[in-house]
């Protein structure tokens, strides 16, 4: 009897998410990302900034907060130099090691994406934040050039980004914060050249950048967005009586000097 042996694929010359940002379209996504966070952090102020994950970026470079901070996840690759203004701390993207309302700015680089919920973590962000605190997110945009190639990945067997990645769509992302009661503020798009895999292939593919800002902006690779957190400003002072109030005595009106009886004339003396 002749086994019939399974067909085997080819497997993505990195496995693991690690490996992928070591990787040319890897360096690529982060060059572009640490230039976005650069800009965007550069005039949010206050004391206490956090990045969760990532350590390979250094988003909170251009921020001028006293205190910055990176939560390190389980999976985090150890990092061979960090930078001396940073305090690592060690926890869950989920459960954050932070009093409520105690952060002025929180940093999320693809986080939510590699999150078993995201929405948790939206929450727990929304929690430590300080009112009009501010959080600023990065992702894939599965409407895309990258999205389409890894949603064929399923077909071809070669996947080019991690597949232990759920990517979010920014609309469904933006629906989130608005149940927060986040207000976006901002956002981009960005890295358009195609999903090749060698660095000679993406460098020739640059010419891209300026097309795809000026004609197809919400089909770039990766998406950053800013949101920040909106609390109302109204408070109730003392209880509200919510019995029938009882009718305000009403003034009478001035009576009418000619209603009044007249006085008797004087009768003349005779």
């Amino acid at each position: 009897m002749i086994r019939v042996k399974p067909q085997q694929t080819k497997s993505s010359p990195w496995t693991s998410w690690d490996e992928w940002l070591n990787s040319p379209p890897g360096q690529y996504v982060l060059k572009w990302e640490q230039a976005q966070f650069d800009h965007i952090v550069s005039d949010i102020f206050g004391y206490h900034a956090l990045q969760i994950g990532l350590p390979q970026l250094q988003a909170l470079k251009e921020n001028r907060m006293p205190l910055q901070m990176i939560l390190r996840a389980p999976h985090d690759r150890p990092m061979d130099h960090q930078p001396e203004n940073w305090h690592t701390i060690h926890g869950l993207p989920s459960e954050l090691p932070f009093a409520s309302q105690s952060v002025d700015l929180v940093l999320l680089p693809h986080v939510l994406e590699f999150a078993e919920d995201p929405h948790a973590v939206l929450r727990e962000v929304n929690r430590v934040l300080m009112p009009e605190g501010r959080v600023v997110i990065s992702g894939f945009n599965p409407a895309s050039l990258w999205g389409l190639r890894q949603y064929c990945s399923h077909l071809i067997g070669q996947p080019y980004l991690p597949r232990e990645g759920q990517f979010i769509d920014l609309l469904r992302i933006k629906d989130w914060l608005k149940l927060l009661d986040f207000s976006v503020d901002r956002g981009r798009f960005g890295c358009y050249r195609l999903p090749l895999r060698s660095a000679s292939g993406m460098s020739k593919m640059a010419f891209l950048e300026k097309a795809g800002d000026r004609w197809w902006p919400v089909l770039g690779s990766v998406f950053m967005v800013s949101a920040i957190k909106r609390v109302s400003s109204l408070t109730m002072v003392g209880r509200i009586d919510l019995s029938k109030a009882k009718p305000a005595p009403q003034l009478s009106t001035a009576t009418n000097l000619s209603s009044h009886p007249k006085s008797s004339p004087l009768k003349k003396n005779s």
